[in-house]
């Protein structure tokens, strides 16, 4: 499995493959940060050029997951390494707790330990939950939405595509929240939010339109 970023959140990446004991090789994708250690952790390689990418690939594995987190850079490295010729997996760790009912998990997720989903939840291409985030019943979350660590998002809530939602934040039933939105850490969102929209604070209020993503 190709590991695309090899900082911070790759690292907790790496260790949801140790908790599923993924049997073939593990190594990271970085060609941007200039400190990086020859290996990481003193084992695993680091491939820094997108033709040492593609050539593996073509030759050893073509899996891949997330291990950076920004919605829109997730999406263009999905696109970036599929064109390449890689299969964008999911990375779902044992010590989640995920329904067993009407779930559907669209490849490229990244769940994290400890997180919650319930049942009737749709989780959409590339979703990052972090550790202890919950999802309620009848949620549906969209392509590359990242939650982050003990988000709360109660039952059918509706989030759209690229949209942040920050630490401690809390979601109420039934509001929908657009797309490319960013909600701060501890929000309360109480109210629908409209696409491209920044929200904070406690009932979260709009700030400031957020300018619309172009790919």
């Amino acid at each position: 499995m190709l590991i695309i970023g090899a900082k911070g959140f790759a690292k907790e990446v790496l260790e949801v493959l140790h908790q599923q004991q993924y049997p073939s090789e593990m190594l990271f994708f970085d060609n941007v940060t200039t400190d990086l250690p020859e290996t990481l952790f003193g084992q695993f390689n680091i491939l820094r050029s997108t033709a040492a990418a593609a050539a593996h690939f073509q030759n050893k594995d073509t899996a891949f997951c997330l291990g950076m987190g920004n919605p829109a850079l997730r999406q263009k490295m999905v696109t970036q390494f599929e064109q390449l010729g890689g299969q964008l997996q999911s990375t779902i760790s044992p010590f989640a707790h995920i329904g067993h009912f009407e779930n559907q998990i669209a490849p490229g997720a990244n769940i994290m330990t400890a997180v919650v989903i319930t049942n009737s939840v749709t989780i959409g291409k590339g979703v990052l939950l972090n550790i202890t985030a919950t999802v309620g019943h009848d949620c549906i979350i969209g392509n590359f939405v990242e939650v982050c660590p003990a988000v709360n998002i109660s039952g059918n809530v509706t989030i759209g595509d690229y949209s942040f939602v920050g630490t401690n934040a809390t979601i109420l039933p039934g509001v929908s929240i657009g797309k490319n939105c960013v909600v701060g850490a501890g929000a309360v969102v109480t109210k629908d939010i409209p696409d491209n929209t920044l929200a904070l604070g406690s009932p979260a209020k709009p700030i400031k339109e957020l300018p619309p993503l172009v790919f």
